[in-house]
């Protein structure tokens, strides 16, 4: 259902005229729905009483190694269940203001339908088809506007995206000419056995086309682009939902699949991560616009999950994939709220604004705290500071966007009228999640401790 449901709701919407209000609540209507199986199945497959291989099934009726493998595990679930919910908020967002796009409702289902079966994949190959119709879709949805700016961007996410994905889909032919495999279970019991040269480099192609995605330092180039001339709710999408392709890979082959190359690199992945927070982070205190510095501080915050997943181990994983969460969920908020004026939108940015910078009761607080532990648990008292450093200088651009856009008078904030209700009512709800998500962080926490168990070697 979690795969059916927007596949089949996608076909029928792109069709039709996205702007009806009545398209847009059945994309609505649709992407409620996916959530809801995907929590079905979260149900099914999360309790430590479920079954092994509960969350395993094979397409079709073939047997294994010849149809597409499916797997729901705590991993893929959380990254699941986040991107629908940030494209839910999106299209209820577009649905209260009223789309200008034809093929905005469809285009989303269809990419909610990329994404989910990109992440409940067990397949490598099958990972890469996936891929391929999600970054179809992204493209799409970048032109959204037909402006000529928001064109040249999508041109920018085109061009760099065939780069990650040629260079990824030579990482997959690679993988299967070594190990004879693609399911991601046989792959990982293999590449132990070959050379680990050429396993080594098979593992690069698949970090640099990840880090291409996720925007990583120094693989950054296109994102202040695109990002900055997208709509605000194609930026919450981007941002929230598709960028974490890059952080679910780099985590599921690298902390699952290549392990010891992972491991090998460690000190590599640490320093990279460091030196994306500090350089997002400067960036953003330069930019002036609140879009472009969300842009660079996007490339900054990406840099923590890259640091988790170097230190490695159940902590460094719990703290990636918490993180990788929480970000999500930031940026769709912030983004969403560059668009929308009024009251209720002022104080949904200063939620987000302090969850980026990990004030408590945000839910950006568990997840910085999370990083100082796997910190600290690294032995290094200068990761530690490094990361306190990150999180002060994130403070100090959101704080001078909040003044200059809806603290000071004669802001064109406190000119404007306030948004549709609708609209700043969906932004709110998302800023009571992010709340509520750091009041009460336990299921968040334990979604994420079972995310890292499957990493290590554990049976969900």
């Amino acid at each position: 259902m979690a795969l059916l449901v927007p596949w089949a709701a996608g076909t029928l919407l792109i069709g039709l005229d996205g702007r009806r209000r009545s398209v847009m609540w059945l994309a609505v209507a649709a992407l409620t729905a996916t959530l809801a199986g995907l929590l079905a199945v979260a149900a099914r497959v999360l309790p430590a009483t479920a079954p092994p291989g509960a969350g395993h099934v094979v397409t079709g009726g073939w047997p294994a190694g010849v149809g597409i493998v499916l797997r729901a595990d705590a991993l893929g679930l959380s990254f699941a269940l986040l991107a629908i919910l940030v494209l839910l908020v999106v299209v209820a967002t577009e649905a209260a203001a009223g789309s200008t796009s034809r093929t905005f409702p469809g285009l989303v289902l269809l990419l909610a339908a990329g994404l989910t079966g990109l992440f409940l994949t067990g397949d490598v190959f099958t990972f890469y088809v996936f891929f391929e119709l999600s970054m179809t879709a992204s493209y799409a949805l970048t032109s959204f506007g037909n402006r000529p700016r928001q064109l040249r961007a999508a041109l920018v996410f085109a061009a760099v995206n065939l780069f990650g994905s040629f260079v990824f889909l030579i990482a997959v032919a690679g993988t299967y000419r070594v190990t004879g495999a693609l399911a991601m279970s046989q792959v990982a019991d293999r590449i132990g056995e070959v050379d680990q040269n050429a396993a080594l480099l098979i593992a690069v192609g698949f970090f640099v086309a990840f880090s291409v995605k996720l925007g990583l330092f120094p693989f950054h180039y296109w994102l202040p682009t695109v990002y900055t001339s997208a709509s605000p709710g194609v930026a919450a999408i981007l941002s929230g939902a598709v960028a974490n392709i890059g952080a679910y890979g780099l985590l599921r082959l690298g902390g699952e699949v290549f392990t010891a190359q992972a491991r090998f690199a460690s000190t590599a992945l640490v320093l990279l991560g460091i030196a994306s927070i500090l350089y997002g982070a400067v960036l953003a205190i330069a930019r002036g616009d609140a879009a472009e510095m969300l842009a660079y501080s996007a490339i900054g915050q990406v840099g923590y999950v890259l640091v988790a997943l170097g230190i490695g181990g159940p902590l460094g994983f719990t703290a990636a994939v918490l993180y990788s969460i929480v970000n999500g969920l930031n940026k769709t908020l912030l983004f969403l709220v560059t668009g929308l004026r009024g009251m209720l939108v002022a104080a949904a940015f200063a939620v987000g604004a302090f969850s980026v910078a990990g004030v408590p009761p945000a839910a950006g607080f568990i997840g910085k705290l999370t990083m100082f532990q796997a910190g600290v648990a690294a032995g290094s008292p200068a990761l530690v500071v490094l990361l306190v450093l990150g999180s002060t200088l994130s403070l100090i651009y959101l704080f001078q966007v909040y003044q200059r856009d809806f603290w000071c008078e004669n802001t064109t904030a406190g000119a404007a009228p306030a948004t549709p209700l609708a609209g700043r009512l969906v932004v709110g709800a998302l800023a009571a999640v992010v709340l509520a998500a750091g009041i009460w962080p336990e299921p968040l926490l334990a979604l994420s401790q079972d995310a890292a168990t499957v990493l290590v070697g554990g049976r969900r």
